[in-house]
């Protein structure tokens, strides 16, 4: 059984990056990055396990993806990996963070070759340029550049990171509390992706796919009184509303649905639940963009959609270029890439008989071309 447990944290916001989509999301052909730098690892050695941090957002849908353990992250680099190690059993732990997509195999092998050197074995680059700290010029063979994955006895590392004090690395947090530090040669390769421009040294990550990927949405419902009507985030003049823990808006809901299901991500219930009073009476267009934040987020772009309403009433023919205004809005795509359809069922069923009002809703979505944006 092996004695080391692989983890890699993945539930930072991606602030500086400087992009939509995180950078965790960026595919790789079609790999999102944290789970190319998982099996990468896994290339070079054998893990006891492997663990995945995420964000509370997103970790349902990363266990589309594979089947490690999976561990919500926190606020901060250090709240989440103390949250992963309460998910560690063997006595050594080696953390990398997802940005370094591109850690060479004998680089790895290094780290491990020592791991009974002391508490905590570090990779780290030589300094060849003039350091200067403090206006004062020092020994730049005294200075040493960073980097993971760095490898920890779990048990020291624990009680290390029980500190107030926030620490960037490992091996700080493990020197604050006496513990020792054993350093070997990092690698130029290993460089950590935190803005777009970096991209540009990270030349093992291959572009994504072009590939696109089309889902349908379907919703229905009931009218009733006493409630104002809305489709697709339009007021429409009518006598009834609809029935709904939400305003109703049956048509922006099977929108929903369809880029949830391009994205192979639920549905509309399991994002917004209609048993959670977050979401009572609320406004369905704020579940749009909140919906279309999380499609671009876990890195994909919405390129269309198409919408049928199937309603005997009411009449929307004078609503249609305001709704598809509105939804191109919602989407932030061109109104161009944005079809409205109504049509009846010829006064069949439950539609026919003017009870309610059903919408089908078909979307197409790619990946973000991240390589697009650093040409």
């Amino acid at each position: 059984m092996p004695d080391l447990t692989l983890i890699i944290l993945s539930a930072g916001h991606s602030r500086r990056f400087g992009t939509v989509t995180k950078k965790q999301w960026l595919r790789i052909e079609d790999t999102p990055l944290w789970l190319f730098v998982a099996k990468k690892f896994q290339n070079y050695t054998y893990f006891a396990d492997t663990i995945i941090t995420g964000s509370e957002e997103e970790i349902k849908y990363m266990k589309n993806f594979a089947d490690f353990t999976f561990v919500k992250g926190g606020e901060s680099r250090q709240e989440s990996l103390l949250n992963a190690l309460e998910f560690v059993k063997t006595p050594y732990v080696l953390v990398s963070d997802h940005a370094r997509g591109c850690v060479p195999k004998e680089m790895v092998e290094r780290i491990i070759k020592h791991k009974n050197r002391a508490d905590c074995i570090v990779p780290y680059l030589k300094v060849s340029d003039t350091v200067v700290y403090k206006n004062e010029t020092i020994d730049r063979d005294e200075v040493k550049l960073l980097q993971t994955p760095q490898l920890s006895k779990t048990d020291i590392l624990k009680e290390a990171l029980k500190s107030k004090t926030l620490y960037t690395d490992e091996s700080s947090a493990i020197k604050a509390i006496g513990g020792s530090v054993f350093y070997v040669e990092g690698s130029p390769k290993a460089h950590k992706l935190t803005y777009k421009e970096d991209i540009k040294k990270l030349e093992c990550l291959k572009p994504p796919l072009k590939d696109s990927f089309t889902g349908y949405g379907f919703d229905v419902h009931p009218f009733c009184k006493d409630k104002d009507m809305y489709l697709c985030g339009v007021k429409i003049e009518s006598e009834f509303g609809f029935k709904a823990h939400s305003d109703g808006d049956v048509a922006i809901h099977a929108l929903i649905d369809s880029l949830l299901a391009a994205a192979a991500a639920g549905d509309i219930g399991e994002l917004f639940p209609d048993n959670d009073d977050r979401y009572k009476d609320i406004d369905s267009k704020i579940l749009l963009k909140n919906c279309v934040n999380f499609i671009k987020s876990v890195g994909f772009e919405i390129i269309n959609t198409d919408i049928t309403i199937i309603a005997q009433k009411p009449k929307l023919l004078k609503y249609k270029d305001m709704m598809r205004e509105k939804i191109s809005s919602l989407l932030e795509i061109d109104k161009s890439r944005v079809n409205i359809k109504a049509t009846t069922t010829e006064k069949l069923g439950f539609i026919g008989r003017e009870e309610g009002v059903a919408v089908s809703a078909v979307s197409t979505l790619k990946f973000y071309q991240w390589m697009e944006t650093e040409k």
